[in-house]
């Protein structure tokens, strides 16, 4: 590990609150962008080591697991205890599952911030400047020995709110009002449900969510697959468009799968649209750029 590098982890997600502002509805069930909100923060957090949870049981879109406070509904300090102790790294990752805007790339920010700075914990702050406690990065130690300290108090650990454990912690803060945004309200979901459709971010939203859905864990060239769905409508019809980028990716399966498959399996069906409209648009008699000529042979298939 270098010294930006952010270090290994462990995540801890606490989803087992009564969600009392949302008429007690399973708020890590809701969905965002068609995907619940608790699977949202796990794709965030998917680099962990280990995953717990500290909810009943659900389904999930990748392995985590599970445990509860004791008793529950204890309160978040204790439900962080429960699923502390399932924690072996140095550092801890504490979410709510209520983050829909959280990414992997401000999960690493918050580890690299625990690393160089040497605090006990870095957080985010929201677009007031607040704490938020339950978006990140712990020293464990640190946290283990400042929760021990509270459980020996009269009242133990349930009930207790969170300001009293980063009351004594260092803590450092990282500003970051939209990784912040949580679902607390019906109308936090609205405008949660809003801004994913926003220009500039739908495409993304939606691709994470395919991926999500189907089980794909692969980068690609979104912008290369756009270009060639026009190349396939504006050259051949516009139905060719799905059914070309449909079978580059098939193609690109059947090889070796990665980024740099569909790249290339789109670089030939893109230059065999660029040939049908040249055929179209050439005029009778004439040939296309890649017709033969004496002493010029005709090119094989993808070239």
């Amino acid at each position: 590990m270098t010294a930006t590098e952010p270090p290994p982890y462990d995540a801890i997600v606490l989803a087992g609150g009564a969600a009392r502002r949302l008429g007690g509805a399973d708020k890590p069930s809701v969905r965002v962008g068609g995907r619940p909100l608790l699977d949202r923060v796990l794709a965030a957090c998917a680099g962990a080591r280990r995953t717990v949870v500290v909810a009943a049981p659900r389904p999930t879109s990748r392995p985590v697991r599970w445990t509860r406070e004791d008793p529950p509904g204890g309160g978040p300090v204790a439900a962080l205890d429960a699923g502390l102790r399932h924690t072996a790294a140095d550092c801890a990752l504490v979410l709510s599952a209520d983050l829909p805007f959280l990414e992997e790339a401000t999960v690493e920010r918050l580890l690299s911030v625990l690393h160089t700075t040497g605090a006990d914990a870095a957080l985010l702050t929201d677009a007031d400047g607040r704490d938020q406690p339950l978006v990140a990065a712990y020293r464990t130690a640190a946290l283990r020995h400042a929760l021990s300290d509270l459980a020996a108090g009269d009242r133990g650990l349930t009930g207790l709110p969170l300001r009293r454990l980063t009351a004594a912690l260092n803590l450092t803060r990282v500003p970051d009002p939209l990784a912040s945004f949580d679902c607390d309200t019906w109308d936090d979901i609205a405008d949660a449900r809003a801004r994913i459709r926003e220009h500039g971010h739908v495409l993304d939203e939606w691709i994470s969510a395919v991926k999500d859905e189907l089980g794909i864990d692969l980068d690609v060239d979104i912008r290369l697959l756009l270009d060639l769905a026009r190349d396939a409508a504006h050259g051949v019809d516009r139905p060719a468009a799905p059914l070309t980028t449909f079978l580059v990716g098939y193609a690109a399966a059947q090889g070796k799968g990665g980024p740099e498959a569909v790249a290339e399996a789109a670089r030939k069906a893109a230059a065999l649209a660029q040939r049908w409209a040249e055929e179209a648009d050439a005029a009778p008699g004439d040939p296309t750029p890649g017709d033969p000529t004496p002493g010029n042979p005709a090119p094989g298939p993808g070239r």
